[in-house]
């Protein structure tokens, strides 16, 4: 062979190598990423080719499965009252991806989860059979609050503070997830779409707002836990009328100023006196106020194991004198959810711990077989015991004698804490109506928070005790006389 002919074959072995080595790289390593990749749409066919896995809620499945009778997808997500549980469940549409649980559990539910996958599925690289998500929620404590929501705009939150089991997630607006799971449902994506999606808000877990005087009770709390306020019965010497620190501005109270001129703590929760917890909170600075209300959630991305996003938020910019004193009243730029505020309930509720809200109990495989477990959820102690028997005592009274009246449960103790909170410039938009209270009998407990957006009633008598402690109470009641 001569040398021409042996740098040719060299050459051309060299060549059929590097195609070898390319032709691996694509198969072993790009093959596989572009398998997995979101945009593939044989991944998308593969999750709907077999029925879905399941949500459920008591024992019983509130989600399902139908054949399509399509070419390419052999089946779709139903939903059994898709309304009620969208907030959980959120969405799982061939269209338009997945949303909250649907979302947070996807591979679980469509049977691409590695932890599914039998010896068997292993080696014939077979999906497996999807696994289940068992959620903490109540059936009549979700119903109950859906029911009294029905004539209004709003969104309610219900937690057992001793576990950190979410009972109920309610949102009013709804919508029905089944809609839009098909692959052509774009007339009522549309339609859910319009108005800026207000119809598929999350208001209960991701819209922060403000939450007005239910915020008084992180403010008294952070007094106590500072040792500005040790006896929730001494007059605080607050007058009334009370000028905000750094201004000329009258702060007003709905009681008036002869009922909030230099009262006690438990008579300032009470009556809602705004100029007590204004001058609280100025007193005790932005650093200490923001350091109390971190404790409880705020300014932190709480995983349920759906995502609060945006999370609620007390101010962590730099803020003037006046600033922080709205801050106490639950004004100026404090927002929440109605979670969070349910949180603060139980965490007071339940001695100063706040343990972990959570959604989901566990999540099982085709068997039975536990996958994840939420059983033992991680609790800090938030606040000192003593301070959360002081909000306790005081929350007492505003359910016995104050705002919060429309919120007893026969038989049961019951604490709470009403709120109104401007909106809009000048306050021009109808005010929210906030409430959120605990109650608790015979070795069971619950934490609540309302809050109404809309209704028809008249401007002049929005407010939370009347429009949203009603609701706390069938929430309550709904959970305690079980």
């Amino acid at each position: 062979m001569n040398k021409t002919i042996r740098r040719a074959s060299v050459f051309c072995l060299l060549l059929v190598l590097a195609l070898l080595v390319r032709v691996t790289w694509v198969q072993a390593y790009q093959g596989q990423a572009l398998a997995d990749d979101e945009h593939n749409r044989r991944n998308l066919i593969g999750q709907y080719e077999n029925p879905l896995g399941n949500i459920i809620v008591g024992g019983e499945a509130i989600t399902g499965s139908t054949k399509t009778g399509g070419k390419d997808f052999g089946y779709k997500r139903t939903y059994t009252d898709g309304p009620l549980y969208a907030p959980i469940t959120g969405y799982s549409s061939q269209a338009y991806g997945t949303t909250m649980l649907e979302g947070v559990y996807k591979n679980i539910l469509n049977g691409s989860d590695n932890r599914l996958k039998t010896v068997m599925d292993t080696l014939t690289n077979k999906r497996a059979s999807p696994g289940d998500v068992l959620t903490t929620i109540d059936r009549d404590v979700q119903k109950a609050a859906w029911d009294a929501l029905q004539d209004k705009q709003g969104s309610a939150v219900a937690i057992d503070p001793a576990t950190g089991e979410i009972l109920a997630v309610v949102n009013n607006s709804s919508y029905d997830p089944g809609r839009i799971t098909g692959a052509n449902d774009e007339k009522a994506w549309q339609e859910l779409s319009a108005d800026q999606g207000k119809a598929m808000e999350n208001v209960a877990l991701r819209k922060p707002q403000a939450p007005g005087s239910t915020f008084k009770l992180v403010t008294l709390a952070a007094a106590i836990e500072n040792g500005l306020v040790t006896n929730i019965d001494t007059p605080t010497g607050t007058p009334d009328p009370y000028t905000i620190p750094g201004t000329r501005t009258q702060l007003p109270s709905e009681a008036g100023s002869a009922a909030c001129n230099n009262v006690s703590p438990r008579t300032a929760l009470r009556l809602s006196c705004n100029n007590v917890f204004a001058e609280l909170a100025s007193k005790l600075g932005q650093d200490k106020m923001r350091a109390t209300a971190e404790k409880l959630g705020f300014n932190t991305q709480i995983d349920t194991p759906v995502r609060t996003n945006p999370p609620s938020k007390y101010p962590s910019e730099k803020m003037s004198v006046d600033q922080v004193a709205q801050t106490g009243i639950g004004q100026f730029d404090v927002q929440a959810t109605p979670l969070q505020m349910a949180m603060v309930t139980a965490a007071i509720e339940n001695g100063g711990k706040l343990v972990a809200p959570h959604m989901v109990s566990e999540v099982t495989d085709a068997n039975g077989n536990v996958l994840e477990s939420f059983k033992d959820p991680k609790s800090d102690q938030v606040m000192k015991e003593r301070t959360a028997s002081m909000l306790q005592d005081a929350m007492r009274t505003v359910a016995t004698e104050g705002g919060g009246k429309p919120a007893q449960v026969k038989g049961a103790e019951v604490g709470g804490k009403t709120g109104t909170a401007q909106r809009g410039v000048n306050n021009s938009k109808s005010p929210l109506a906030w409430f959120t209270s605990y109650g608790k009998a015979d070795g069971k407990q619950i934490a609540v928070a309302v809050v109404i957006e809309n209704s028809d009633t008249d401007r002049s008598e929005i407010g939370g005790g009347k429009l949203a402690a009603p609701i706390a109470q069938k929430m309550m009641a709904a959970w305690l006389k079980k």
